[in-house]
């Protein structure tokens, strides 16, 4: 049964930002100074950029197949059996992800909010509560993504914009960084951050108007991008790399240095969890849909409802695989890196497999499918 097409451009460009933007919020700068000391926004500039090369390949793709899915499209270019194994491992990293994504939230809430609360409860929590919104369908999951937009994104733009008069242009210098060697992980592991936009291969196959994704796509990366840009420049303008390195969370503690005008509020710290928090589930709501809705298509079933709590026990044992927090950490960068290989590097296959064999709907004789330009 194809699904209506309701999302218009605007809305499918909300998708992708509130996915793109979650918890990757919070070490966003650590793992950039990391990397490359100050060469953090160099760093995370040369990471959008390779995330937005990701997301236009699978905005082309969705385009030439604007009926199906990357999970439907991709066994017709490369044979059944082997895009149902990549397929299944697409499923697999989307589960990891969202397990990884859980783990955070939890410990973010169990160190700064709720001290005595167990670990296991906030995980299991944020799971139960994805899974039961993910039972809806691409229309309703669409109105999440509109409804929290504003209340993500703007509260995010005046902290940062807030914090810059604090920040000091000596601390973002040299421009190149201290030591530039560590700029391709960095630019790897930013990329990452990036990977919430693979949502788009099932927003276009919903789309009023699929052959104007690409519009949706640069709007999306743009802001997403644009605002990670500026937490970085932040956080390491106002702290220094070296004293960035030593804090768990740059983002939440350039939050609690930052105050409004006439010093309404002094500290930013508890309106900028709350907006985190629903960051984070809009992020792991994109993670787990995806997920489960592959896992339809994989099976060839009419309905993605059956698999909304199917998947929780296997992404809540993962969740808490890492020991600590550091060990999270260390996980997060390491799964991030490989995904790239999924996210990236299996649509670039995909893509040159359909430009020589001339593959699109349009020449499977649907007249109603324009082929693209």
């Amino acid at each position: 049964m194809e699904q209506p097409r309701q999302i218009t451009v605007i809305q499918a460009a909300i998708i992708l930002i509130s996915s793109i933007i979650g918890v990757g919020v919070l070490a966003l700068s650590l793992f950039g100074v990391r990397a490359a000391d100050s060469a953090a926004p160099l760093v995370t500039i040369l990471g959008i950029f390779l995330g937005t090369v990701g997301l236009w390949l699978l905005t082309k793709l969705g385009m030439r197949f604007p009926r199906q899915s990357i999970v439907q499209y991709s066994e017709e270019l490369i044979g059944k059996w082997t895009a149902r194994v990549f397929s299944v491992l697409i499923i697999a990293f989307f589960s990891i992800i969202t397990a990884l994504a859980s783990r955070e939230f939890g410990e973010v809430v169990v160190t700064s909010v709720m001290t005595k609360t167990p670990l296991e409860v906030t995980v299991i929590v944020m799971l139960i509560l994805a899974a039961i919104s993910s039972r809806a369908d691409m229309t309703t999951f669409t109105y999440f993504h509109h409804f929290y937009f504003p209340i993500i994104v703007f509260p995010l733009v005046l902290i940062v914009v807030l914090s810059l008069k604090n920040a000091q242009m000596v601390y973002l210098m040299p421009v190149w960084g201290n030591e530039p060697s560590g700029m391709f992980a960095g630019t790897l592991t930013m990329a990452a951050l990036f990977q919430g936009s693979f949502i788009i291969t099932l927003v276009i196959p919903a789309m009023r108007r699929p052959e104007r994704a690409m519009i949706a796509s640069f709007v999306g990366m743009v802001i997403s991008g644009g605002l990670y840009l500026l937490i970085v420049v932040a956080t390491v303008g106002v702290f220094g790399a070296e004293e960035v390195k030593n804090l768990v969370w740059p983002t939440l503690e350039l939050a609690k240095t930052t105050s409004l005008p006439a010093n309404i509020l002094e500290r930013l710290d508890g309106a900028f969890l709350a907006v985190w928090v629903t960051a984070v589930f809009t992020t792991l709501l994109s993670s787990y849909y995806s997920a489960i809705r592959f896992l339809m298509q994989l099976f060839r079933l009419q309905d993605h409802k059956l698999f909304s709590f199917f998947l929780i026990p296997f992404i809540y044992v993962i969740a808490m695989l890492p020991q600590n927090l550091l060990a999270m950490y260390d996980f997060i960068e390491v799964v991030g890196r490989w995904g790239l290989v999924f996210t990236i590097g299996y649509p670039s296959v995909l893509l040159i497999v359909a430009l020589i064999r001339k593959k699109n709907q349009g020449s499977q004789g649907d007249p109603s499918v324009a082929k693209p330009n």
